[in-house]
């Protein structure tokens, strides 16, 4: 299990209230000690990921024979690249270069892509379906600490990410051969611990100083059980 330990005694405190989507009912909510990074951070590691689901689908379709499916994988990448562009203006706005603030965390989620690159079309579908999955409602919590900035952008990650497109295809791939049930599974439960320190560092990086296990626990909890009802949807063990 992967642990974080945040705290920092004298800096006045953020709720981050973390709410997976579809859920109705009250939102955990945690009290952090400034742990939310500054702004500009948040908005180019923001920026960046959405830019790379956009690739990584992109290449999914050059790689995908059918014809439908890459219709399909198109409309996934279409919102990813809407949210980009959504969040790239929310920066232009506020006088920033969306090049610059982007450009600091190229190198490390690049590499965290290619982590998930599996070694068939399907792996790194399901891959972006779990890590996109968890990576955006991680930042919609933390757009709750950046007032009106952050609500804009919350509403652009809340927009349709037409990611029920890759559901299906996932759900029709383990219907078709129940191996790939197993495969899949494994390869998803492989993928959460390099989403998690990807969370990990999208917080202020001073902010990592003495252990606090019941304040940042829930979280995890939170992150981890909206990731197990999106396995159970596809009809995969979490």
């Amino acid at each position: 299990m992967v642990k974080w330990f945040w705290r920092r005694d004298a800096a006045p405190r953020r709720t981050l209230a973390l709410r997976s989507r579809g859920d109705q009912g009250d939102a955990t909510r945690v009290d952090f000690a400034e742990l939310a990074p500054e702004l500009p951070r948040f908005l180019g590691q923001a920026a960046y990921l959405q830019l790379g689901y956009f690739e990584t689908l992109t290449r999914l379709i050059r790689a995908t024979p059918a014809l439908a499916e890459k219709e399909a994988l198109s409309r996934a990448a279409g919102a990813a690249l809407t949210k980009h562009r959504g969040i790239v203006e929310v920066i232009a706005a506020r006088g920033d270069d969306p090049t610059q603030l982007m450009l600091p965390f190229r190198e490390n989620l690049d590499a965290f892509r290619r982590k998930t690159i599996g070694a068939r079309p399907r792996e790194t579908l399901l891959a972006v379906y779990i890590t996109a999955g968890m990576l955006d409602d991680f930042y919609l919590a933390l757009a709750s600490s950046y007032g009106e900035t952050g609500q804009r952008i919350a509403a652009i990650l809340r927009e349709d990410d037409a990611r029920h497109e890759i559901v299906a295809i996932i759900q029709e791939t383990i219907e078709s051969d129940e191996e790939w049930r197993s495969l899949l599974s494994m390869w998803a439960r492989r993928l959460v611990g390099d989403t998690i320190l990807v969370c990990r560092s999208a917080l202020r990086p001073d902010a990592l100083v003495a252990p606090d296990d019941e304040r940042i626990e829930p979280v995890y909890t939170e992150l981890m059980g909206a990731h197990a009802r999106r396995m159970d949807a596809m009809g995969l063990a979490s």
